[in-house]
């Protein structure tokens, strides 16, 4: 059966804010929803993926999809191809050309039929969940003004958020061109670094405090955004406990790193039989050991 590999991260605590970027109005802000009755801020998942693309870049992996600081826009080469690159492999992509010709002139011949618009694409295998704020956004505004000749001086809030952001990940390494890839893939997600923000990168280290991952031949993750706040006692996963207890989830297909090891969930994970781990890259070479064990 196929190996699925599945995660979910809490970052470390720090606060989150936007850069105010050119023409960005009076009050730069944080996205936004309605999670469990109350507001919480929120990063895409794109500019996760942005992230993650970066880091292959900067650690010298064939990506398609370059970005150039100097002019902050990609260099991209041409051609598709999955075979050759880690992040069309992984990460999919999808290109929409229109017909060459349309209407009469695009009859044949007989004048039946019209030149159709091709799709060439590929499903990311890499899946990426939406981050999502582990405490409620209170609404904290930074007030700033910038000074400029008389009558043209600025004035302009930032909204920021002091909280740790959680999102999960999944992917089925059979469906890579290269199942070596999922390797690279953990090493990123371990290590992440900055995160795009709206107009400008700011600086919050979504590297995690904590990690839970599955190596399951059991394609759903079961384990999305488990991680709870535990209002200064740091974090808890009393969803991922019940899911153990219960059997939903077998105790030998998770590995548990970081600061969830320092909890009372974590101790209770332990003694279910969860293999806990007090760093987050101590449980990655876990899990590194576990793929290469399913595929000896």
């Amino acid at each position: 059966m196929s190996l699925h590999i599945a995660g979910n991260i809490v970052t470390h605590h720090a606060p989150a804010a936007n850069n105010r970027g050119e023409n960005e109005g009076n009050l730069t802000t944080l996205q936004k929803l309605l999670w469990k009755g109350s507001v919480h801020t929120t990063v895409s998942a794109e500019a996760i993926r942005w992230a993650i693309r970066y880091d292959w870049q900067q650690r010298g992996l064939d990506v398609r999809r370059r970005w150039d600081d100097d002019v902050e826009d990609y260099n991209e080469a041409n051609n598709f191809d999955a075979d050759a690159f880690i992040d069309d492999d992984l990460m999919g992509f999808m290109l929409a050309e229109g017909a060459k010709l349309e209407g009469n002139a695009a009859e044949n011949k007989k004048g039946k039929g019209k030149s159709k618009g091709t799709i060439s694409k590929r499903r990311g295998v890499l899946e990426v969940c939406r981050a999502v704020s582990l405490e409620p956004f209170a609404g904290d505004i930074t007030f700033n003004a910038r000074a400029g000749e008389k009558g043209s001086t600025s004035l302009y809030g930032t909204e920021v958020h002091a909280t740790r952001y959680q999102y999960g990940f999944s992917m089925t390494p059979a469906r890579m061109k290269d199942g070596s890839r999922a390797v690279e893939a953990l090493k990123s997600i371990v290590s992440l670094g900055e995160v795009a923000g709206n107009h400008s990168r700011f600086l919050y280290d979504f590297a995690p405090a904590s990690v839970v991952f599955r190596v399951s031949s059991d394609p759903s993750p079961r384990i999305l955004y488990c991680f709870d706040d535990k209002k200064g006692a740091g974090v808890g996963a009393t969803s991922l406990v019940r899911a153990v207890s219960c059997g939903d989830i077998k105790p030998e297909e998770l590995i548990v790193g970081g600061i969830l090891a320092d909890g009372a969930d974590g101790k209770k994970l332990k003694e279910l039989g969860v293999q806990i781990f007090d760093g987050v890259k101590q449980a990655k070479e876990a899990v590194l050991k576990a793929i290469e064990a399913h595929n000896e």
